[in-house]
């Protein structure tokens, strides 16, 4: 979870690598529905590109709805809490309804620059518990499909299964990384900031900076199962950019090299007709300031 390429960008294209998203232990205990999940035959896995996808100025995102969206509700773009313009929430910080004009490139299947998007607002940013940020546009998905031909990506709003074949995309980098969910960590801490059940990705999505915010697309379905936030760079047990799993007794885990992305079924029981979000519904379980 680096802070977004400030200091970095250099060094990543020199180097090539360089974490940006977190490390885990081997094995987590998941939860039965998504071990059901698991045990259930796979569909024919959907072919993952960069349709849906967009490019931030220092991170990846999404253009997403809800599963109960409608076409015309206003547009909304998903990515990190750390990946906001204003900084890096503090844990407890919550980012409510604030103005805001950033701007985010619309990607074509292949990758291509199509349209700059606009933002009028934050609806929500957070650090803690999860890792995202939910801006809303000045346009609906109508208009966005019928100018463009993308549609949005749907966040899934059951619990992500353990095994399932996944891609994270990064529009950042117009790279996309093959893996399965391992697992995942009860608890995630890295510096200050506390995640709880984050998908533990296996060692194939060995993402670096700039990827942070990426959507986790489950290939059985095509829906987004989590957004991509942390790797475990040089081993370091909980400090900035080497995350750590802490279990339901405490014990700590440590796998260097390995990412993690905060799960995103819990969102859509926030968001009411027109894409309104509202904390108080029943069902959401985002932190509330």
């Amino acid at each position: 979870m680096k802070k977004p390429l400030i200091g970095m960008l250099a060094t990543l294209l020199a180097a090539g690598t360089s974490a940006l998203v977190g490390a885990a232990p081997a094995q987590a205990t998941a939860p039965a529905q998504a071990s059901a999940q698991a045990a259930t035959p796979a569909a024919k896995a959907v072919t993952v590109n960069f349709a849906g996808t967009v490019s931030l100025s220092n991170c990846s995102g999404s253009l997403v709805r809800m599963p109960n969206s409608a076409a015309t509700d206003p547009a909304l773009v998903l990515s990190n809490g750390h990946c906001l313009e204003s900084g890096m929430p503090g844990p407890g910080e919550v980012v409510l309804d604030q103005p805001s004009s950033r701007t985010f490139t619309l990607l074509n299947p292949t990758g291509g620059r199509l349209a700059t998007l606009r933002a009028t607002k934050v609806v929500y940013g957070a650090m803690t518990d999860t890792d995202v940020s939910i801006y809303q546009l000045n346009t609906n998905y109508a208009s966005i499909k019928s100018k463009y031909g993308i549609s949005p990506l749907t966040i899934a709003d059951t619990h992500p299964a353990q095994g399932a074949d996944i891609r994270v995309v990064s529009g950042y980098w117009k790279k996309i990384y093959s893996c399965s969910i391992d697992g995942f960590a009860y608890q995630l801490n890295e510096a200050d900031w506390t995640f709880k059940d984050s998908v533990r990705y296996t060692s194939g999505c060995n993402v670096i900076g700039g990827t942070s915010g990426s959507p986790v697309v489950d290939t059985s379905t095509g829906q987004l199962v989590a957004v991509n936030n942390t790797i475990n760079e040089n081993g370091e047990s909980c400090t900035l950019d080497n995350p750590c799993e802490v279990d339901e007794n405490g014990a700590v885990t440590v796998h260097q090299g390995i990412g993690y992305a905060q799960e995103t079924y819990g969102i859509p029981a926030c968001f009411g007709p027109g894409n309104r979000l509202d904390l108080t519904l029943a069902g959401c379980t985002l932190p509330r300031p």
